[in-house]
This record gives structure tokens, C-alpha cells and sequence, in this order.
């Protein structure tokens, strides 16, 4: 049972990731990414601090962990997000979403760093195939990118710090709940955030009236994207493990791919869709524990 509801929680952290790609895409249509991060921010650790203390579920943190709280927030939600962010600004949200569906085909090198984790040839041979994958949707027929390099430079910023968060993230898990740590690293992610959007968005920002569209999506973004999604998600990996967990995200693409044919009616050209299943088949190959697959074969193999 609880192996079904940790798989569930993954699962729904990814579609509302999924579905944030549209909700941050609306939210351009007013305001500037730096804005639009600091508010989603801003929305979620409110939310989770007022949730914590009407549940009476408040922890103190530890002087000794001070430290990796503060690291793990420097590279989500600031680093990310910043990448995420201008990224998506500048690419569509279907590319951005495979794009950062590629976490999972690094990380396994970052377990080897850490936890001395060997890549198998099927796990390398999967990496091959997404990067083929991910190439056949960003290159045009002439080899000239599709999409804005900078973008694309931006996005790929996303998906290290987002591997590197995994790792801070699957040590927290074991010291405080998910829902401490969340609230926590995006109060730091906001005030990080705070100086750049006094600096260079705040007069604007008051001159600025948002559709009603936008300020659900705002608070869509603050509750379910930024406050539930990685509650569930640093739930996961304290149960799944960082390279298990990460298998997950290769949905964020469908679930965005999906939302933006539906809500944007952005078009799905043949090669993207291609492109898009190779990219999870490879991602997919990438993760497999092909040595545990094969024990169960010639163990039902030899039941036979």
C-alpha cells in the first residue's frame, strides 16, 4: 500500500509540474519571470507557514543543518527557477518540459560522484538515444536551432541545479518532513529573489494589472506547482531514491505537451512528437536496473 501511494505521489507531482509550464506562460502575459518567480514564492511558503502552524506540525531546525537548508534553496528554487524561468521565456513550454525531462539521464552520474553508483552499458546506450531524441526536437532540418540557444543554455542551467538539489533534498528528507523542508528553502528562495525584484521589477509591478486568469495561475503555481508538488516530490525520494525518483519526470513533457495543445493551442509538429518519444524511451533505458530485471528473468525462467 505504501509503495502504491508513494508511486501515486510522484505521479501527481509531476502533472502539476507538468501543468506549470502553462500556468507560468499565462502569468508572462503580465508580468516578468523575476516577478512571476518571486510570486509564486511568495504564495507558497505563506501558504505552507499557515498550514504548519494551524496543524500544529512545526519542527525546529537544527543549527547544525542551517547550512544545507540554505545550500539546497541556492539551487531550488533560486538557481532553477532562475533558469527555468527565463528559459521558458524564451522557449516554448513543450520544449522547456523535455528539456528538464533530461534530469533523470544525469543523475545517474552524480550517484556514481556520491554514491559510487556504476552505469551499465543499457543505462549509457539510453543516455545516447534521449540526447538523439532531445536533438531531433531542438535542431531544424538545416541543423540551425529551433529554439533560442540561450534558452536552451538557460534550461540546461535548470536541469544541474535541479540534480544537484536531488541530492540535498534525499539527505534533508531523513532528518525533517517534506512539508518543513518546502517551506522553508522557498521562504530563503523569496527572500534570495527579493533585492533583484525591488530593484528592477517592484515600480512596475504596481502599475501592472493582471487578468483574473493570471492571478489563479499565480496561486495555482504557489499551491500546486511550488507547495504540494514538491512536498510529494521530496516524499518520493525519500522513499524512492534520488535516480528513481527522477524517472518521473520524464511525464512533465506529456503533461505539458498535453496542457499546451489544449490551453494554448500550441501545434505539435511530426518531429516533436517523434523526437518526444525517443527522449522518453531513452530516459526510460537510462533508468532501468537492468541487473535486478534480469535476476527476476531467470528466476521466473526458472520456475518454468
Amino acid at each position: 500500500m505504501q509503495k502504491s501511494i508513494v508511486h501515486i505521489a510522484a505521479f501527481v507531482s509531476m502533472l502539476f509540474w507538468g501543468m506549470s509550464y502553462i500556468w507560468s506562460k499565462i502569468v508572462f502575459e503580465f508580468y516578468t519571470p523575476l516577478t512571476s518567480i518571486f510570486l509564486r514564492l511568495l504564495v507558497s511558503f505563506s501558504v505552507l507557514f499557515i498550514f504548519i502552524l494551524l496543524t500544529q506540525q512545526w519542527e525546529k531546525i537544527k543549527k547544525k543543518h542551517y547550512k544545507i537548508i540554505f545550500a539546497s534553496a541556492i539551487f531550488n528554487p533560486f538557481l532553477y527557477f532562475l533558469g527555468e524561468y527565463y528559459g521558458l521565456d524564451k522557449v516554448s513550454a513543450s520544449i522547456s518540459a523535455i528539456i528538464i525531462a533530461t534530469i533523470p539521464v544525469f543523475t545517474p552520474f552524480v550517484a556514481y560522484r556520491i554514491f559510487k553508483e556504476k552505469l551499465s552499458v543499457v543505462n549509457i546506450i539510453g543516455l545516447i538515444i534521449s540526447f538523439a531524441g532531445l536533438l531531433f526536437i531542438i535542431l531544424n532540418k538545416d541543423f540551425s536551432l529551433s529554439a533560442s540557444p540561450i534558452g536552451l543554455a538557460l534550461l540546461f542551467m535548470a536541469v544541474l541545479a535541479a540534480i544537484i538539489y536531488s541530492v540535498f533534498l534525499k539527505k534533508l528528507s531523513s532528518l525533517y518532513k517534506p512539508l518543513t523542508i518546502i517551506a522553508w528553502q522557498n521562504l530563503i528562495g523569496a527572500l534570495l529573489f527579493l533585492p533583484f525584484f525591488l530593484i528592477f521589477d517592484a515600480n512596475e509591478f504596481f502599475n501592472i494589472q493582471p487578468s483574473n486568469l493570471a492571478i489563479v495561475s499565480i496561486i495555482m503555481l504557489g499551491v500546486f506547482a511550488s507547495s504540494l508538488a514538491y512536498i510529494l516530490f521530496a516524499y518520493s525520494i525519500k522513499y524512492l531514491g534520488i535516480s528513481r525518483a527522477n524517472i518521473y519526470t520524464n511525464l512533465i513533457p506529456v503533461f505539458a505537451g498535453i496542457t499546451s495543445y489544449i490551453v494554448l493551442d500550441e501545434i505539435f509538429q511530426f518531429n516533436k512528437l517523434i523526437g518526444m518519444c525517443i527522449v522518453l524511451i531513452g530516459v526510460l533505458l537510462s533508468q532501468v536496473d537492468w541487473k535486478m530485471f534480469s535476476q527476476h528473468l531467470n528466476g521466473s525462467n526458472r520456475k518454468k
